[in-house]
């Protein structure tokens, strides 16, 4: 999200640029928003969500996988599978199923921001 936010702010464009550079910003401001209380519910300090790779990790440790699982985002197409797999563990730490983790994976910035402002209680690292 940070790389792709990045692309398009650095593109200079007439008109329906700024627009859409709005949007972006709307959206990133959102899902790092979302983030935040989402950290904060799993009691990690919410400004952990803020910093690019940093907050992956964290994530990782919230759902209780290994750390070293970061190096799996890298590799094209296990990647999407890896991704998907945390999401799953995001929605059961936080007393969630399926169809809320596929929410996580394709619309994280709609569920991210519903996860952290709702009234789910953290249960604990899924994967552990």
């Amino acid at each position: 999200m940070e790389l792709i936010l990045a692309t398009v702010l650095a593109q200079t464009d007439d008109g329906g640029g700024v627009f859409a550079n709005l949007i972006l910003l709307i959206f990133y401001v959102g899902v790092m928003v979302g983030m935040w209380k989402v950290f904060e519910k799993a009691g990690q300090a919410g400004w952990k969500a803020l910093i690019p790779l940093y907050n992956l990790f964290i994530l990782l440790k919230i759902v209780g996988r290994p750390g070293w699982w970061i190096l799996l985002f890298f590799i094209p197409f296990v990647n999407f599978v890896i991704a998907f797999m945390v999401s799953n563990d995001v929605a059961k730490s936080f007393g969630k199923g399926l169809a809320y983790a596929l929410g996580l994976f394709f619309l994280g910035v709609i569920f991210y921001p519903l996860l952290g402002f709702s009234d789910a209680k953290y249960v604990g690292p899924a994967a552990a």
